[in-house]
């Protein structure tokens, strides 16, 4: 049995083709989420990538912040139960997941059967997320990809204070100005993001194993400070980001195969 999930994200859209809820046959990962042309484009480039066309597919499942707007679903499904789904997959042992994506960041607690049981959210505040990296990256020029090699080099990480995306937009630049290393200010950014997860982590009982997922899983500065905050290690795989589409993937399975 062949099932698709799509995760239409924010910033980013994420497909996965998978075979009998176990093996991945292709997928992935455009730039370019809810309202663009990369959802359909993903598509097609993971149906490639798996050597099946579209007439293949037993079943499909639609998640993330597109979900409702995606026409070719058989199933809709939530983020959270589909990032659940995707993590235990991949870590059949973990238990907490910390998902930052682009708009949000989620604390999703799940049980030994993959299935979640409490969740914290926080989508009021672009600090703590994707978009608050995007905005540093575009103020120092450093493209994010480039800020973990940044932090192994910071000697004395910045204080950014401010709990506001926009002034802490300020900060920064007033650090800049007054000759603050560029690696203890990208440190210092990243360390900002991690402790704010991190105190809503903390409102949640974080039980062991830790994973992330989402896309800002990929910055290992701002996973190794999420470590440090929560005093946990946290587990890394490099298709953390596509975690809800293979929950998706996973959630059609389970329905056509009752």
């Amino acid at each position: 049995m062949i099932t698709f999930g799509i995760d239409i994200g924010s910033t980013t859209s994420k497909c996965v083709v998978m075979e009998d809820g176990q093996n991945i046959l292709g997928s992935s990962l455009l730039v370019g989420g809810i309202g663009t042309k990369s959802p359909e484009l993903a598509v097609s480039q993971a149906l490639e990538a798996a050597g099946v066309t579209w007439d293949d597919l037993t079943a499909t499942a639609a998640t993330g912040y597109g979900r409702n707007r995606y026409e070719g679903a058989d199933y809709n499904v939530s983020e959270l139960s589909c990032h659940g789904l995707g993590a235990h997959h991949t870590f059949p042992t973990v238990r907490t997941i910390i998902d930052i994506g682009g708009q949000d960041a989620k604390v999703i607690s799940l049980d030994e059967k993959g299935r979640m049981h409490n969740f914290l959210m926080n989508d009021k505040c672009a600090a703590g997320t994707g978009r608050f990296l995007d905005v540093m990256a575009n103020i120092l020029v450093v493209p994010v990809d480039e800020f973990a090699s940044y932090c192994e080099k910071a000697n004395n990480p910045a204080q950014i204070s401010s709990t506001c995306t926009v002034f802490a937009e300020s900060e920064v630049i007033s650090q800049l100005a007054n000759g603050v290393e560029m690696e203890d200010l990208i440190a210092g950014i990243c360390s900002s993001v991690a402790v704010r997860v991190g105190n809503l982590a903390k409102r949640i009982n974080i039980v062991p194993d830790v994973c992330m997922s989402g896309g800002v899983a990929q910055n290992a500065g701002v996973r190794n400070a999420l470590s440090q905050s929560i005093g946990q290690p946290i587990l890394f795989s490099p298709q953390a980001q596509l975690f809800g589409a293979i929950g998706a993937a996973l959630y059609a399975y389970q329905k056509e195969a009752k």
